[in-house]
């Protein structure tokens, strides 16, 4: 048995991702392509936002190889860092797992490529399964627990993916993405339930949905995926307000956005951002699904993920700092504090009792 089912036949087990948003937000990763060139530049970066997701709450050291893969690489021209640029994030994140006092899972990974289009040929259904295959032997030779394989719009990429971790003799983590039509894959049109049955049939150890929706979005999803297959499944949603009118955030508007490419999406969706609060809320209605593997994808911060850890029983380290307001000086409560304050907030009306 795998170490990660052994870790779920226990528990809920959280993956820490959203890796590219926070790295951009930090200054050490491009929007546009998303490659992370961070690992070569400043490993250092890379290695504290892992140990930054651990000490929230993460199980899970997710190397970040999302869009390091061939194509990638190609299109900024620096295809020849391609085996490093792996290597490199698949051994910071056995380095964070395998630090004192942790006892953390390590995920390879692989995702969507961007190429599949609707009658493929088989040269580029070639080319699409050796980015794959040689993503997962470096993972595999590195020694992770199990890969994830994410963010698929396509069903028989999806697929592609699943037989080359399998042929691995590796445990996979499949999960799929859904934009606007919850009913079929965007890309292929394969219907969500032909979907998800035909993964776990050839031998998906976890499926489930990831990105492009918010919590409010997801949920209905989950549900549906819970009913229609046995075994484990995860749920990784992106911390942003998405609704049923507009269901994932590339489709959010807003028209105060001053983003000069006209949406939200990707660099301007910082009003829609879900409070710590609200990622708690959809944790215990996902635990209440059924939902076993947890995480938050794309926008995610520390502080989502320890409420979301916090929701389902856990103290990680970074509880310590949970916020406790008693002692704020116009909000607290305790008997120290001076009543004139929380007056003085009264009269300026920022807070209405």
């Amino acid at each position: 048995m795998s170490r990660l089912i052994e870790r779920l036949q226990k528990g809920p087990v959280i993956c820490g991702e959203g890796y590219v948003f926070e790295l951009e937000r930090r200054g050490y990763l491009q929007a546009g392509a998303f490659v992370p060139e961070v690992l070569i530049d400043h490993p250092e970066v890379v290695l504290q936002l892992h140990r930054d997701f651990v000490h929230a709450g993460s199980d899970v050291v997710e190397a970040l190889t999302y869009y390091a893969h061939r194509d990638k690489l190609k299109m900024i021209g620096k295809e020849d860092k391609l085996e490093e640029m792996n290597r490199i994030a698949l051994r910071l994140a056995k380095q964070v797992a395998t630090e004192k006092g942790n006892d953390c899972l390590v995920a390879g990974n692989i995702c969507n490529t961007n190429l599949w289009e609707g009658q493929i040929t088989q040269e580029k259904l070639n080319y699409i399964e050796s980015i794959f295959r040689e993503q997962v032997k470096w993972a595999k030779e590195e020694g992770v627990d199990f890969i994830i394989a994410e963010t698929f719009g396509c069903f028989r990429e999806a697929l592609l993916a699943l037989k080359v971790i399998k042929e691995a003799g590796l445990t996979a983590v499949v999960t799929l993405s859904f934009q606007r039509d919850g009913d079929k894959t965007v890309i292929d049109g394969v219907s969500f339930e032909e979907s998800f049955l035909t993964l776990k049939k050839e031998g998906a150890d976890v499926v489930g949905i990831n990105c492009h929706r918010g919590p409010q979005t997801i949920l209905p999803l989950i549900a549906k995926l819970r009913k229609l297959v046995e075994g484990p499944i995860a749920a990784l949603p992106v911390p942003y307000r998405t609704t049923n009118e507009q269901p994932s955030f590339m489709s959010l508007k807003d028209d105060l956005c001053l983003s000069p490419h006209g949406r939200p999406f990707p660099t301007a969706l910082d009003p829609f951002v879900c409070t710590r609060y609200e990622i708690a809320e959809f944790t215990k209605k996902a635990k209440e699904m059924g939902v076993n593997y947890f995480g938050l994808c794309c926008g995610a911060g520390p502080h989502h993920l320890r409420s979301m850890a916090e929701a389902l029983g856990k103290k990680p380290p970074a509880s310590k700092y949970s916020p406790n307001m008693a002692l704020h000086f116009n909000l607290g409560t305790d008997h120290r504090l001076l009543k004139s304050n929380l007056d003085n907030l009264h009269k300026l009306s920022l807070i209405h009792i």
